[in-house]
């Protein structure tokens, strides 16, 4: 009997958690999937490469609203089962509230659990997959984005200005800049021109224009009836390389075992460990790493409001002080990233703050429990 009323109430919470995780998710993922836009607006990448980018930005989303959502779930149910009178079920069957504070502690270790394994495993991995798409991928779409009388930068170092485009696109009137670095640069204006496919790379044709190679020192003017430029040469603007949330856990351990007991910076593929980027990878790995331990103490917050009964005087003060107290410990995970700094000792009272508090509350609440047992 006891087993099944304890199946009863972790298949509520489940159930609200899986629903509103499901929920929030598509909301997120919309919201973020208008501004991925740019990628096939500005950036000329194709819808295939915009969808599976988009696509691997769940994992992400998931990772970073479930402790909010897991509070909720707890919060809502017990609060529901208190306000009709199915809590009493627990007790009256022989379930003391001890009891239920261990249930409690074990369904929150899972959770941790499945929190780390997205943190420090899926989420970079999905991040680091969707970012070599984007490396790897061309300007498919970079014809479609030429308009007439705008400057077009859509790949990196090149602007194009047409006059003209007719539908069958012909381009009259071309202005082309290409900056080689800081003090080198060409310039070709061209009466005609046509982007063509071939080998499954975009050329741009002109025909009869002029050719200016800007040069520190020298300048010089070539004119031509026929050019060809290899546009598939050129990068897109898009971010390529990697960003600190698509390293590697184990890079992640790399880089500050090297940086801080070392003494030495750490390169590997894109990433750089320096004094640069320590700080970045400080925040990354209490996000990764201690961030999921916030999840015991926001569950043995939420749980603790079977300790009153509604009943009982001041029980909505009371409730709405456990909601107020979850939510500001739910911000504290978040913000506490942003001071890690393992040089001081403050980086050891962050670290230590989740499991302290965490086993603080849970011996408080068995405590508690264990005296009204008594009583």
């Amino acid at each position: 009997m006891k087993k099944l009323i304890f199946k009863n109430i972790i298949s509520e919470i489940l159930l609200f958690l899986f629903l509103s995780l499901f929920a929030l998710t598509i909301i997120i993922w919309i919201i973020q999937a208008v501004n991925f836009l740019d990628l096939v607006s500005e950036d000329g990448h194709s819808f295939s490469i915009y969808f599976k980018f988009s696509l691997l930005s769940i994992p992400k989303i998931l990772s970073r609203i479930l402790i909010f959502v897991l509070f909720i779930s707890i919060f809502y149910v017990i609060s529901k089962y208190e306000e009709n009178n199915e809590i009493l079920i627990f007790w009256t069957n022989g379930i003391n509230k001890a009891q239920f504070i261990n249930s409690v502690l074990i369904f929150s270790i899972i959770f941790i659990i499945l929190q780390l394994c997205l943190n420090s495993l899926i989420v970079p991995k999905s991040l680091d997959l969707g970012r070599k798409y984007i490396r790897t991928s061309g300007i498919e779409l970079f014809p479609s984005l030429l308009k007439e009388k705008k400057f077009i930068d859509t790949v990196s170092d090149l602007t194009i200005f047409i006059d003209k485009k007719s539908n069958d696109g012909k381009l009259k009137k071309i202005f082309l800049k290409d900056k080689f670095d800081d003090d080198n640069s060409k310039i070709i204006i061209a009466k005609e021109g046509q982007i063509l496919s071939k080998n499954n790379s975009y050329y741009l044709m002109l025909e009869k224009g002029r050719m200016l190679n800007l040069e520190k020192k020298n300048t010089n003017i070539i004119e031509f009836s026929e050019s060809e430029l290899n546009l598939s040469l050129y990068s897109t603007k898009t971010t390529t390389f990697p960003k600190i949330q698509e390293i590697g856990s184990e890079e992640i351990l790399e880089c500050l075992v090297s940086y801080y007991q070392i003494n030495k910076n750490y390169t590997k593929r894109n990433f750089v460990c320096n004094e640069t980027s320590i700080q970045s990878v400080n925040k990354e790995f209490f996000r990764r790493f201690i961030n999921p331990i916030y999840i015991l103490l926001v569950t043995f917050i939420a749980a603790s409001l079977v300790l009153k009964s509604k009943d009982e005087k001041n029980y909505l003060k009371f409730k709405y002080f456990i909601f107020v107290l979850g939510i500001t410990t739910i911000i504290l995970s978040e913000v506490s990233a942003e001071y890690l700094n393992f040089d001081d000792a403050l980086s050891s009272i962050l670290i230590a703050t989740p499991f302290f508090l965490g086993l603080l509350v849970y011996f408080t609440l068995f405590k508690k429990a264990y005296s009204k047992i008594k009583i």
